[in-house]
């Protein structure tokens, strides 16, 4: 993940030098900060072979004609390299920030999944769908089909859905390249999201191949990771406590899900008080420690191997060593023990 906090135009210089020490992937976020795809032009303009995602744009913020035609250019800009990161986001953003209803998420995410699709196949665009219809049927009665002027780089564009709710994880897995969940607990997922990814997978058109499970956390080879467990821990007080309206809060809910709901309930109730520090200390130390990874070299690889074995195909980590030597270093050293060295 790239994280611009200290300034993006540094953070996107330091990827040359992640780039060479094996770097595949960098993901730019979006939620309600700047929008993901200038700065994604701007990466692409700045690397050679890393490739590209969003994470996550939000579905309802654009026509899916827009979201296909701007996959298409960043794709184009960058060579080929990017994946198309999606997500429903929250009514608490949805409607908060952009002030579009938040309605049917299921339904229009499949949608603008299936229009994106034809869009990059250069299909004459006409879909009759029940949220979606294009052309657009009424108005001045002057629309007429048409086909992207342009033709993209490639005519499927990888798409990496954002899902946590069940019912959002099982339609990931049965019509996207990808699936990102949220905070990903390796001992506990298959309790979480077996039945999901299981029900997803057996409608999954062979033609998408396999699922590539990208899952997010804080990393650091470190024999003090006491600095990255806190921030994480006030990341995920966040997030618990108030990433979301009280009634609605899907990180809460997971977290429910994970065997935390007396914990999950009493850093929402502080959080939502103002009292966040105190939030953040109920954050239980496993559910920190188990969602990033962070430690010795030893421990590092038994948590890499918790995830391997819970079916992660893709990590995206965010380096949380404390100079930018040692960021590069603790990657290089990721990626040999991903590749199979020591």
């Amino acid at each position: 993940m790239i994280s611009y906090a200290g300034g993006f135009e540094q953070a996107v210089a330091e990827l040359a030098d992640y780039e060479a020490a094996g770097l595949d992937l960098a993901v730019v976020p979006e939620a309600y900060s700047f929008d993901a795809v200038s700065l994604l032009g701007f990466v692409a303009a700045r690397t050679t072979r890393v490739q590209l995602a969003s994470g996550i744009m939000q579905l309802y913020t654009r026509t899916p004609t827009l979201t296909a035609m701007t996959a298409a250019g960043l794709d184009f800009v960058s060579g080929g390299r990017f994946n198309l990161g999606i997500g429903s986001s929250g009514p608490q953003v949805i409607e908060g920030f952009h002030g579009v209803p938040f309605e049917a998420p299921l339904g229009r995410t499949r949608e603008v999944i299936e229009i994106c699709r034809k869009v990059w196949r250069r299909e004459v665009l006409v879909h009759n769908g029940k949220y979606y219809q294009v052309p657009l049927p009424g108005g001045t009665g002057l629309g007429k089909p048409l086909k992207i002027i342009n033709k993209p780089v490639r005519d499927r564009i990888p798409v990496i859905l954002g899902a946590v709710g069940p019912k959002n994880v099982a339609l990931a897995a049965e019509i996207a390249e990808g699936w990102q969940p949220l905070f990903y607990y390796p001992e506990k997922a298959h309790h979480v999201w077996g039945e999901p990814l299981k029900a997803g997978l057996s409608k999954r058109d062979p033609a998408l191949g396999s699922l590539d499970i990208l899952v997010t956390a804080p990393f650091a080879i470190t024999d003090r990771p006491e600095h990255v467990w806190e921030g994480h821990r006030q990341a995920l007080a966040l997030y618990i406590g108030g990433m979301g309206a009280k009634e609605k809060n899907f990180s809460n809910e997971l977290v429910r899900r994970y065997g935390y709901a007396q914990e999950a309930q009493k850093i929402q109730e502080l959080f939502l008080s103002g009292r966040k520090a105190e939030a953040a200390a109920v954050v239980p130390d496993e559910l920190v420690h188990n969602t990033c990874i962070a430690g010795p070299l030893s421990y590092v690889k038994d948590r890499l191997a918790a995830f391997k074995a819970a079916g992660v195909t893709t990590l995206q980590i965010s380096p949380m060593a404390q100079t930018h030597a040692d960021r590069v270093r603790d990657l290089a050293s990721l990626k040999s023990i991903v590749d199979g060295g020591s």
